[in-house]
């Protein structure tokens, strides 16, 4: 039997898989069916296609997305914090300086590795020089 305070769980569950198969479904049948050349063409503003769209990105590319990822998600912690500013008091203020402290020692790491570094490296600009 199930429980009665799972039942809106399962009820939303069923309903969002329903959604799910039913617009796969109407997909199916109301989607176009052709098949030719262009279809399967990379196709970007207007522009056609000149090589391969198999290029090599270099890995600091994705680094730096997933730290404007991070610390993106950060700002609206603190958007979230300065609207409840009056529910939260003084604790609230105390754990925001907290938050943005780590955040600080966070982004003056990454400074340090060099994570946010671009150019070439030159001879001393490294903090672990070895």
């Amino acid at each position: 039997m199930v429980d009665s305070a799972l039942w809106p769980f399962l009820v939303y569950l069923g309903a969002s898989i329903a959604v799910v198969v039913g617009m796969l479904v109407i997909s199916f049948f109301l989607g176009e069916l052709h098949s030719e050349r262009a279809t399967g063409e990379p196709y970007e503003s207007g522009i056609l296609a000149t090589g391969t769209a198999r290029i090599r990105f270099d890995v600091k590319f994705y680094l730096i997305a997933m730290i404007f990822v991070i610390f993106d998600l950060e700002a609206v912690f603190i958007f979230i914090w300065a609207v409840a500013l009056h529910q939260a008091g003084w604790t609230g203020y105390v754990d925001i300086l907290v938050f943005i402290g780590i955040l600080l020692a966070a982004l003056v790491y990454l400074l340090r590795l060099g994570a946010l570094d671009w150019g070439p490296v030159k001879r001393g600009d490294r903090i672990d020089e070895r």
